[in-house]
């Protein structure tokens, strides 16, 4: 292929990636179910309470991408030192394409073209390793609180409950010895048959020795923290009657619900609501204040990046400068 058909071809390419993108944006904000919902309900309220508590959402918005920007740019060092604002414009990138793709698989696609291109297999494996230790925070945190939700809530059968616990305490286990021992998973999985061709890219994951897992699990819990707090404050702006207590282990067991969920994110954010409001009817009544809440937490994350990160879409180098 010819110099000049690369650059057709990359540009024609970036092209639909933005264009699709931006159709499925207008899609969700132009319909009027959740959000019209949210916006009737924030009417009612002050006007500076609301500014407040929305500017700091999307303030928090914005921390959660960077603590996942310094995850990026920590972990790929093993492949690619790069600067923290290479990794902003990368993760941006990523959920750019997230926003159209099943189970957000796009993410791994737009982040790696950020790397050189006889590293972005690799990078898929690296960015595994960041994935992995972001779903042991969130399975860990969530068998935790469904535990709490079925002991306070459901009232089932002793024997049930003290059954349901030790299966919830071996998974919680199970994954944490995993994830700690990434190692070990790495080159058992390098040496199934189908998976051997592989093996030279498991390699990389078994560079992470304990304390750099560490460090990656506490940017993990970090943006954990920042995004589950970002669903206290519009759930309190709504409902402020409610503790803040029962708000939480509501809201860590919709994440947890959540990743299991095989979705399309911006098409499936009412699915999310329903979601988050079958936990939450148990200590309010207010679902279709829940529903706004969730539904409009879970766009600002994907609709402002998705945009902002579409500007990064066109500095995509997909082939290499070289050839």
């Amino acid at each position: 292929m010819t110099r000049t058909a690369k650059k057709i071809t990359s540009y024609s390419i970036k092209a639909l990636i933005i264009a699709v993108a931006y159709w499925f944006i207008y899609r969700s904000v132009s319909n009027k179910g959740e959000l019209g919902q949210f916006r009737v309900l924030i009417s009612k309220l002050d006007h500076n309470h609301v500014v407040y508590t929305l500017g700091a959402v999307v303030v928090l918005m914005l921390v959660n991408w960077v603590l996942e920007a310094m995850k990026w740019k920590y972990l790929t060092r093993e492949l690619q030192p790069t600067t923290l604002w290479r990794s902003v414009e990368a993760i941006f990138c990523g959920l750019t394409w997230a926003i159209f793709t099943p189970n957000r698989l796009g993410e791994y696609g737009g982040r790696v073209l950020f790397l050189p291109p006889h590293k972005r297999v690799y990078g898929v494996f690296v960015m595994g390793v960041g994935q992995f230790g972001q779903g042991t925070i969130t399975n860990t945190l969530g068998v935790t609180a469904l535990l709490w939700f079925l002991y306070n809530y459901l009232h089932l059968n002793p024997w049930m409950l003290a059954l349901i616990t030790i299966l919830g305490a071996a998974w919680m286990l199970f994954q944490l010895i995993c994830y700690f021992n990434i190692k070990w998973l790495a080159g058992w999985l390098g040496h199934i048959s189908f998976l051997k061709k592989y093996s030279r890219f498991f390699q990389i994951v078994g560079r992470y020795k304990k304390d750099h897992l560490i460090k990656v699990m506490l940017f993990c819990l970090a943006r954990f923290s920042v995004f589950s707090f970002q669903y206290y404050l519009v759930i309190h702006l709504l409902l402020p009657a409610l503790p803040a207590f029962p708000v939480m282990m509501m809201v860590f067991n919709n994440f947890f619900v959540q990743s299991a969920l095989p979705t399309l994110d911006i098409i499936d954010v009412g699915l999310r609501g329903m979601t988050a409001s079958t936990f939450f009817g148990y200590i309010t009544g207010e679902k279709l204040a829940v529903i706004a809440a969730v539904s409009s937490i879970w766009l600002t994350n994907l609709i402002i990046p998705a945009i902002l990160g579409s500007v990064f879409v066109l500095k995509i180098n997909f082939f290499d400068r070289n050839s």
